[in-house]
């Protein structure tokens, strides 16, 4: 029996069900049987009035074979063309059928998904949050394949597809309907099939029904063909535009443009070839399979709790305290009373507290006044918001979290006094950066209850959560972290106890690398230029500046009054020294840093310059890309094989979403995969030669090569 569930009525319509192998509907050997089948069936049909597509499954199709994807090399991509060859020759039939084909998209229609539905005369849509539409392929560094793009530029014409195709937007059915994507929505899942069957009927007699606008002669591309003035006033300047937002790095959303162009210029088989020729080409490169093993297989993995406890129940958060109504402290407010949690956010004074609600109420006026929340829903959500300086208001929380300074002692006491308004078996976590958790669970009573719950600032954007556990830390503490962090919509890794935990650690070895450029004699803008060409966020200097010299100097002498040991950090502190003890300046909000900051801009302060900068020092860009690319690539390594890091998947997805990690890496550890390991630790010995120790690739390297292993 096949997969596809193949039904016709009295009324002549077909109805096709989706229900392969497996939890989801995919573009993989079985579909291409099924399909191929299906057609050649219908296409035999008598008394065919008309066809719906339908799915059995709760996504409606899940798009290709990501897995089957990531196995094709350079040399294949002939293998490639014919895969997608099939794929294109059994959709082209599908939107040839003499009756109107309608799609029943009753979930998720996504990538391949959507392809198929593009291939329908008619879509329809369940109108729920759940159900999502779209061409998300560039954010594994593919392109639609299917022929998506190429329907795409003739449906909705050039400029209009390209940021749904270049951005890989996902939309929800409103969306999709008002950008013209599919024809009209249903409030309720068993309203599709019988709407999609009374559309077909309402299309008797009507021909032009079953023919795809592209196909009907005289057709022209809304928005004119890409040599039309419309477009070749626009055109040349989206390059320079791609450009600034990849940097070069990411060789998709260029491709996808160029494809795009030539569905506007040559006839539609033609534009398919192209397309076919531009997901070959992808498939094959390092960032396509950088970012596919993080962003798709990786994620998923941590999605679906690689880094919970095994045996523990789901233990959802109701009542959570906030200690700290500072910046952390009012994201994580507002992130929790989104999830609909009541929030208890204390502070020392009312008016502190106050003004961390008010954040939340900003945030939400912002969502009111884009349409994008009801006042009605946004008053619910402030009303779970509860500023106070009352330690009472704490009682029966179960999950308390400080998001105070950054200081052994006043993180310990306020353990000490405010862990008793703690529920039975409730968690307390800290929102450290850097200071081990181990040592900060001295200062509780249940040290089994404490954890670190690391957020990111500014915390209703950042999507990374990073859990340290620390020497006693219970499972069942972790899975409460976990369990919150998932119910607050981020994303969780779980990481042991060390100081810098694994993100701060190796992200300072970014900022470090920076000072000792600066010390070298390098120009400032220079260095942080470079940086960006790798592809981090930000140059080191400018989120040194960001994320301040002061903090950095408070966090050293708190790391020294404890004994820790700091490494070779001498350049980057006598830096640091020099402006905050000599010059008062701690960073962009405290006085400027390495840049002097007003509301046009930055310039370079001119001390630096005075003091470091040495015009005839000469450092090839390569090597500069390398030293400060490497430095958090070695880091990361070290956190791994000191066992800091738990899993290779929690360090890529923590080095891109936490630290910032060039996407087209796929996450530090996942580099060294598609760079080599034997390429990589010959560059390592040729920079430690070069410029110390620092850059000695880590022993498991040279273990994992003597295996023939990699980081996975």
């Amino acid at each position: 029996m096949s997969v596809f569930k193949y039904e016709k009525d009295a009324e002549g319509i077909v109805t096709v069900t989706m229900d392969m192998t497996g939890p989801v509907n995919s573009m993989n050997d079985e579909y291409d049987v099924a399909m191929g089948e299906t057609v050649a069936k219908l296409e035999a049909e008598e008394g065919l009035t008309g066809v719906v597509l339908a799915s059995a499954k709760k996504v409606f199709f899940a798009g290709g074979n990501i897995k089957d994807l990531l196995t094709i090399e350079k040399g294949q991509e002939g293998l490639m063309m014919e895969k997608l060859s099939k794929v294109k020759s059994q959709l082209r039939r599908l939107e040839k059928m003499p009756v109107p084909v309608v799609a029943a998209i009753n979930g998720a229609a996504l990538g391949g998904g959507f392809e198929i539905c593009l291939a329908c005369n008619h879509r329809i849509a369940y109108n729920h949050k759940t159900v999502q539409i779209g061409l998300p392929e560039v954010g594994l560094g593919l392109l639609p394949g299917g022929g998506g793009i190429v329907r795409m530029v003739n449906l909705l014409g050039l400029q209009t597809a390209l940021p749904f195709l270049v951005e890989g937007k996902k939309l929800t059915p409103e969306m999709a309907l008002a950008a013209g994507m599919i024809h009209e929505t249903v409030g309720s899942i068993e309203e599709l099939v019988p709407r999609a069957k009374a559309y077909i009927l309402e299309m008797k007699g009507n021909d032009s029904a079953a023919v795809q606008p592209w196909d009907v002669k005289g057709f022209k591309i809304p928005g004119g063909k890409a040599c039309d003035s419309q477009n070749t006033q626009v055109l040349p300047v989206i390059p320079a535009m791609l450009f600034k937002q990849t940097r070069g790095l990411l060789p998709a959303p260029a491709e996808i443009l160029d494809c795009a162009a030539q569905a506007a210029t040559v006839g539609f088989d033609a534009a398919m070839l192209i397309e076919s020729r531009g997901l070959a080409y992808l498939v094959t490169t390092p960032e396509a399979k950088n970012m596919i093993t993080t962003f798709f297989f990786g994620l998923n993995k941590i999605n679906a709790g690689l880094s919970r406890p095994e045996g523990q129940a789901k233990n959802l958060t109701k009542k959570v305290g906030i200690l700290g109504a500072g910046m952390m402290g009012q994201g994580i407010a507002y992130v929790s009373a989104m999830a609909g949690i009541d929030v208890v956010l204390k502070d020392i004074s009312q008016e502190s507290a106050d003004k961390g609600k008010a954040y939340t109420q900003k945030l939400l006026d912002k969502r009111v006044a884009k349409g994008r929340m009801t006042e009605e829903k946004r008053d619910q959500v402030m009303a779970l918001i509860k500023p106070t300086t009352d330690n009472e208001d704490l009682r029966g929380c179960d999950l308390i979290i400080e998001a105070v300074f950054e200081n052994v002692e006043l993180k310990q006491n306020m353990t000490k006094d405010l862990e008793p308004y703690l529920a039975e078996n409730g968690v307390w976590g800290s929102n450290t950066s850097t200071l081990p958790i181990t040592t900060l669970a001295e200062g509780s009573s249940k040290p089994e209850n404490f954890i670190g719950i690391h957020f990111f600032s500014p915390v209703d954007k950042m999507p990374l959560v990073e859990i340290i556990c620390g020497e006693k830390t219970s499972d069942e503490a972790l899975a409460k972290a976990f369990d919150f962090t998932q119910q607050i919509r981020k994303t969780p890794i779980v990481v042991n106890d060390s100081m810098g935990f694994f993100t701060s650690r190796t992200f300072g070895t970014y900022l470090d690398e920076g000072a000792r450029l600066i010390h070298e004699g390098l120009h400032p803008v220079k260095i942080d230029n470079i940086g960006k060409t790798v592809g981090m966020p930000v140059g080191p200097l400018t989120i040194t500046d960001e994320t301040s010299q002061q903090l950095q100097h408070k966090a050293s002498a708190t790391w020294k009054a404890m004994g820790l040991d700091l490494g070779d950090r001498g350049q980057i502190m006598e830096i640091i020294n020099l402006m905050v003890e000599e010059h008062g300046r701690g960073g962009r909000h405290h006085g400027g840093g390495y840049y002097d900051w007003n509301e046009s801009g930055k310039t370079v302060w001119p001390v630096i310059l005075e003091k470091y900068y040495k015009p005839e020092v000469v450092i090839a860009d390569q090597e500069v890309k390398d030293r400060l690319l490497f430095r958090q690539v070695i880091e990361s390594i070290k956190c791994l094989e000191e066992g800091v890091l738990r899993t290779v998947v929690d360090g890529n997805i923590g080095s891109v979403m936490g630290i910032g990690a060039p996407l087209w890496t796929g996450g530090f550890l996942q580099f060294v995969n598609t760079y080599g390991l034997q390429r990589f630790s010959d560059r390592c010995d040729e920079l430690e030669a070069s410029y110390g120790e620092r850059f000695k690739a880590p022993a498991i390297v040279a273990n994992m090569l003597a295996k023939g292993e990699i980081f996975v």
